[in-house]
């Protein structure tokens, strides 16, 4: 296992380099200057000279790229334009909540998905099957800013069970935050568990016409086990690569669902910076994004081994 994961490794090092040469293009690509963007009101020519100077601004591209890489690698990302603080100290205050925000969106994608998807392929042609495509159409379909917005109106506003927007730390209110994230959480895994149970139940059929299903039923074996133990196995596969990507997208930030329920993470971050043209946050948390899709992926090549004995062999 060590030598796959090793040979998958190496793989990774080269796209994270070229990760991280798109996301320095980025502040080459934006116009104006990034000088008078830091500088703010103050633009004499003075300080505007500092300001080239320190961030090495008139130096050659692939020089300015040397300097930012090596920063990245010791662990500076930068000061942020609008709040003077470091771009990681800035992601390090936002991954816990995006963190939390993906792990209950995924939960609820896998808790619905899954199961839907293998109800679906054993009761094929029932009206099981039936009510499970209709449900992850609609799932699939409905926009989550919109889903977010109706689920305010009728659960906060017309109800009144759960707050309508805003965050409370767990560490000073447990429940407090358990009530604010349990809707943006459903909005993003309904859509999230629409297409896992496409996927689950495309992948299910296809194992269950495979010819150790039918060997495992002629040895007498219970429904349940051979499709539990011997279909679901197999089937989990393609559902593996479909779950770590994306978890990967959610840990980029769900930028209209934290908008609307004005959930501090990576996504109202984002946005937040776009809009005050603060390069060195975008910048850091498009290489945070990048490299968390990169771990994803090697999440999902570690349990490809797991659960394929082929590799293992």
């Amino acid at each position: 296992m060590l030598a796959y994961m090793a040979r998958r490794l190496a793989v990774s090092i080269p796209t994270l380099l070229l990760i991280s040469m798109m996301v320095f293009s980025l502040q080459l690509l934006l116009p104006g200057d990034p000088a008078l963007a830091i500088a703010g009101e103050e633009r004499s020519p003075e300080v505007l000279a500092a300001i080239r100077e320190m961030y090495h601004l008139n130096d050659p591209v692939p020089v300015q790229y040397w300097h930012w890489l090596t920063g990245v690698l010791s662990g500076d990302m930068g000061q942020s334009i609008r709040s003077r603080m470091p771009v990681t100290e800035l992601i390090m205050t936002k991954l816990p909540v995006t963190l939390q925000l993906a792990t209950m969106a995924m939960i609820i994608a896998l808790a619905i998905g899954i199961p839907a998807g293998i109800v679906s392929a054993v009761r094929k042609g029932t009206a099981w099957d039936v009510g499970a495509n209709v449900v992850a159409l609609s799932g699939i379909s409905i926009p989550n800013f919109w889903l977010g917005i109706m689920l305010i109106m009728l659960v906060s506003v017309q109800w009144g069970l759960l707050p309508a927007s805003g965050y409370a730390s767990p560490l000073e209110d447990l429940s407090r935050n358990l009530q604010t994230m349990i809707m943006p959480a459903f909005v993003l895994g309904t859509g999230i568990a629409a297409i896992m149970m496409r996927h689950t139940r495309s992948a299910m059929l296809s194992s269950l016409r495979a010819d150790y299903v039918r060997t495992a039923r002629a040895k007498g074996l219970s429904e349940r086990v051979v499709v539990l133990r011997h279909a679901l196995r197999n089937a989990l596969i393609p559902v593996v690569t479909l779950g770590t990507l994306q978890l990967g997208e959610l840990l980029s930030g769900a930028v209209l669902t934290e908008q609307i329920f004005t959930i501090p993470g990576f996504g109202k971050l984002v946005v937040d910076a776009v809009f005050n043209r603060d390069y060195a946050v975008v910048q850091g948390v498009v290489l945070f994004t990048g490299t968390a899709f990169i771990l994803m992926n090697l999440l999902a090549d570690m349990l490809y081994f797991l659960l394929n004995p082929r590799l293992r062999a």
